[in-house]
């Protein structure tokens, strides 16, 4: 049994793209600004406030106005906090069954506190959220294992004396997609993966890494397959595994 989860919040329980979009095309369509496709918005929404103005505006974050249109893309975005977005499918039975099973969670986000603090109390399924971790309170913000530290002394745990943990690429760090190939050996379907992997992730000079779930025949063609394939590099998978070994966990 778990002694605590940390989750992030948003793009894992917190769906916040549907509320920046609006806020971003808001404060674009005030000073005569073309809009932002929603979809470019939604990719960028975890590169943070500063990206968003860069790409809406076209401006780089040290022209003498960026500082001053983030600051009013914030008051926008609080404004339509929880308006447009909220929490995915699903995650309030994962929070209703950590409830049930006696499994303290905590949340630790880049999110500044002004805005975390506020969906915490409006949204009901964080009621049981027994730790806030934001970039308030810390000197260093994530990848850097400094939140994830805090996070787990406010939970009672020891990284130290964790016999395992459970943890997980997200975002851009990792790329999922539905396929379907033809039937074909395990050796031709590896090399046709991660062919078609090296379209949907960055490449960054080192190999890709990647898993796969066959789902079955194709409903429309029978001589092909549904295929789920999970796709990374192996840059990403050090990079996490530096933060968790920072952080005192055995990766």
């Amino acid at each position: 049994m778990p002694k605590g989860i940390l989750f992030d919040l948003d793009g894992t329980l917190l769906d916040s793209a549907p509320d920046f979009i609006v806020s971003l095309n808001n404060l674009l369509k005030k000073y005569g600004k073309p809009k932002l496709d929603s979809e470019i918005i939604r990719a960028n929404v975890s590169n943070g406030s500063w990206k968003l103005i860069s790409l809406g505006f076209q401006i780089e974050r040290s022209h003498k106005d960026c500082k001053k249109l983030r600051e009013e893309l914030l008051n926008e975005y609080e404004r339509n906090l929880l308006v447009y977005g909220g929490v995915f499918d699903g995650v309030s039975d994962i929070l209703e069954s950590l409830k049930l099973s006696n499994i303290p969670y905590g949340i630790v986000t880049n999110k500044p506190l002004r805005f975390a603090k506020s969906i915490i109390k409006k949204e009901i399924v964080f009621e049981d959220c027994k730790a806030l971790i934001c970039s308030d309170h810390l000197t260093n913000m994530k990848p850097d294992p400094e939140g994830i530290l805090k996070g787990c002394k406010e939970l009672g745990i020891n990284p130290k004396r964790t016999k395992s943990i459970i943890s997980g690429l997200t975002g851009k760090e990792v790329s999922i997609k539905q396929l379907t190939t033809l039937e074909m050996n395990s050796e031709e379907l590896i090399n046709s993966l991660e062919f078609e992997a090296k379209k949907h992730i960055p490449l960054d000079g080192t190999e890709p890494v990647l898993d796969y779930h066959i789902i079955g025949q194709n409903k429309d063609e029978i001589d092909k397959n549904d295929l789920l394939l999970v796709a990374t590099t192996k840059n990403y998978i050090n990079k996490h595994n530096d933060v968790l070994k920072k952080s005192g966990f055995k990766s």
